[in-house]
């Protein structure tokens, strides 16, 4: 089944939540990065909340996490959109350690504890919103829930779940973000502590199979959820040999001469998708053409 997530209202519309099912995303940020499996975790529980966090925008508007850690994965960098769009990396993908003591992949001790999670939305028109908190825990849905409480003042329970396969393959992936909204009765919120204390861990529905609704009809309870639409989701990369020309303009007629005479020719290469894009010295040449006509 392709990746999709779901939009949703509850308790008549004091709660809205979203949950997506995002195993093929990952399993191919997995593919291009090859990173190994508590790296795919970190980087899988960041690309699941940012596709979340990109439908909640709107138009062309789009976003960008970095969550930056203390430990040995590095930054991790996601890009996501209001059009179910998605794409990201990590620093040093190549991070694997033993199960921890619940029997699960790492993820704060590849993230680390100590650091920062930010976002920067872009609204277009150089309209940008910039907000950031220190990391809680590593363990990313945490520390996104304490994002949305204290940056957006939205309080929020986050669930991220990533699952590995022995040969490093996404086995499944997903995850649900639940928030309350301003005016919510006191019993609502109760309900929804209550409920959220008792509910499986999502890795758990995840390898159960459970779609973005029941994930979502488990945690608030079928008859309190209300599904207001679906939307495809995938990894997609906007990288193109143009816009990295344009990137070669900005380096200068000095340097791009180097490049001919030093390397004959030039490699670019994407850090979101790993598309390389090779420049002849020709096409060099032509670059620095551009230069010399904007001076």
């Amino acid at each position: 089944m392709s990746d999709y997530l779901v939009r949703a209202i509850g308790f008549n519309g004091s709660v809205r939540a979203f949950a997506v099912s995002s195993t093929e995303t990952v399993g191919e940020a997995q593919r291009r990065h090859d990173t190994w499996p508590t790296a795919s975790a970190a980087l899988g529980r960041t690309m699941t909340a940012g596709v979340m966090m990109g439908a909640m925008q709107k138009g062309d508007d789009q976003l960008t996490i970095k969550v930056q850690g203390d430990g040995p994965i590095g930054a991790i960098i996601v890009d996501a959109n209001a059009k179910g769009e998605v794409r990201g990396y990590a620093m040093n993908p190549h991070v694997d350690f033993e199960l921890n003591q619940f029997g699960k992949l790492d993820v704060r001790r590849a993230v680390g504890t100590q650091g920062s999670l930010s976002v920067v939305k872009d609204a277009g028109l150089r309209d940008y919103f910039t907000g950031q908190v220190e990391l809680v825990s590593g363990e990313l849905g945490e520390d996104f829930a304490y994002y949305f409480t204290k940056s957006e003042q939205t309080p929020s329970a986050v669930g991220l779940g990533v699952l590995v396969n022995p040969d490093y393959t996404i086995k499944a992936a997903g995850g649900f973000i639940v928030q309350v909204m301003p005016g919510v009765d006191d019993e609502t919120i109760t309900q929804i502590e209550e409920a959220l204390s008792k509910i499986e861990p999502v890795s758990k529905m995840i390898e159960k199979g459970f779609t973005p609704e029941e994930i979502l009809e488990a945690v608030l309870g079928k008859e309190h959820v209300e599904i207001l639409d679906r939307q495809d989701v995938t990894f997609s990369c906007n990288c193109s040999k143009d816009r990295f020309s344009n990137a070669l303009i900005g380096l200068g007629e000095e340097e791009l001469q180097a490049m001919i005479d030093e390397d004959h020719g030039a490699e670019a290469e994407c850090h979101f998708c790993m598309e390389k894009y090779s420049y002849s010295e020709d096409e060099l040449r032509d670059i620095i053409e551009e230069v010399r006509a904007q001076k």
